[in-house]
């Protein structure tokens, strides 16, 4: 079903997008985050050939952020480990106030971790995932082990508690290559109650606005992105 912009229809809403409200919300979202969020590479639409069984109005393509990357200090547990651009780091070489501990320039690091993701939805689930590949700095992909240990302590015991559920690896469904996701069960659920007991984020019909950055202000934290304040304001 469409998502009902008007406040007063968000409670029989079941949480879900159609295509078409996808790719609106994708284009919001990517403009909201180069206007807040400048310091880190841009979220990219890119547009992919229809498949075959898709109806000639569905738009087909997904959100790309490329070569985020995980500094991690020597010095410190995983947990202090923070997901940022290379742009990002050149900068806090002269910016305050910042843990240097955590983080730094890159020559007090051991390890840098590259991540690059997509936001892709499920004609399934009517829903957007979040898909994922890790790999060193000579392109060598992650192992799985190691993609663990890069992520915060709360995702790490949500992994413990429901590996293959929680983080699965499948065909990417537009590369045709083995990435891995985030589980999209359950996300309609969230993001109902998300919405049902935040009125602001349907506030001037702005449901479709408003949609991908509440999912990903939540999905975000599983790898330490943070969405910006700005970003989050419902006016």
């Amino acid at each position: 079903m469409d998502i009902k912009e008007d406040a007063e229809n968000v409670f029989p809403w079941d949480g879900t997008l159609t295509s078409s409200d996808f790719f609106r919300a994708a284009h919001m979202f990517s403009d909201k985050w180069r206007r807040f969020n400048n310091s880190v590479p841009p979220w990219l639409w890119v547009p992919c050939p229809k498949h075959c069984l898709a109806s000639s109005h569905e738009v087909e393509g997904y959100l790309s952020l490329k070569k985020m990357f995980l500094l991690k200090s020597s010095e410190k547990k995983q947990d202090a480990g923070s997901l940022i651009s290379k742009e990002e780091s050149n900068m806090l070489e002269d910016e305050e106030p910042f843990d240097c501990a955590t983080l730094g320039p890159e020559s007090d690091y051991h390890e840098i971790n590259h991540y690059d993701f997509h936001v892709v939805y499920s004609a399934s689930y009517k829903v957007p995932v979040l898909y994922f590949r890790a790999y060193h700095s000579d392109g060598q992909p992650l192992l799985f082990s190691e993609i663990e240990k890069d992520l915060p302590g709360l995702s790490v015991k949500l992994l413990s508690e429901s590996k293959w559920t929680f983080i699965t690896q499948e065909e990417h469904p537009y590369l045709n290559r083995p990435w891995y996701k985030l589980h999209p069960c359950g996300t309609s659920e969230w993001m109902k109650l998300l919405f049902s007991t935040h009125k602001c984020l349907t506030t001037n019909g702005s449901t479709i606005e408003h949609y991908l950055i509440s999912w990903f202000s939540v999905v975000g934290q599983v790898f330490g992105l943070k969405i910006p304040l700005d970003m989050l304001n419902c006016s």
